[in-house]
């Protein structure tokens, strides 16, 4: 008996063009957070983390909107894939993750030098990686199943 996998042959529902500009733009303001953070650290010059700051909020204004528009989108049954659930789980870890951050910023500027930059580098690898699902292709494959 020869057995083939099936591929599943589900419409894909790929995302919206508009959520794809909101989750993408969180990236480069997640990355230029990490590197003021880098510049601090280099220069001890206060300005860099008031600027990290601010563009911690306006990545976190991005990637809520996002997560919001992909847990709507959830709610239609073409678009519960796996990887999907794996994106939308990864834009929640960014955003709790860049909302940590955010209180770290907040701390004094002398005291949360060594763990403002870990956090930043946490928040970039985290949207990388949903970017990833999102934008690498895995969400335009068909699912097989043995």
């Amino acid at each position: 008996m020869d057995t083939h996998p099936v591929i599943v042959t589900q419409p894909y529902r790929p995302l919206h063009p508009l959520h794809l500009l909101l989750a993408g733009s969180a990236f480069p303001l997640f990355l230029g957070a990490l590197i003021a953070d880098i510049a601090y650290a280099r220069s001890y010059e206060i300005q860099w983390t008031n600027f990290a700051s601010w563009l911690l909020v306006g990545a976190l204004v991005f990637a809520v909107i996002a997560l919001v528009w992909a847990l709507v989108s959830l709610l239609t049954p073409t678009a519960r894939t796996r990887t999907r659930f794996i994106y939308v789980g990864l834009l929640a870890l960014t955003c709790l993750l860049g909302f940590l951050n955010s209180l770290v910023h907040a701390m004094d500027a002398w005291q949360k030098m060594p763990q403002a930059l870990v956090w930043s580098v946490l928040c970039v690898v985290s949207i990388g990686a949903s970017l990833w699902f999102a934008l690498g292709g895995t969400l335009r494959r068909p699912e097989v199943l043995p």
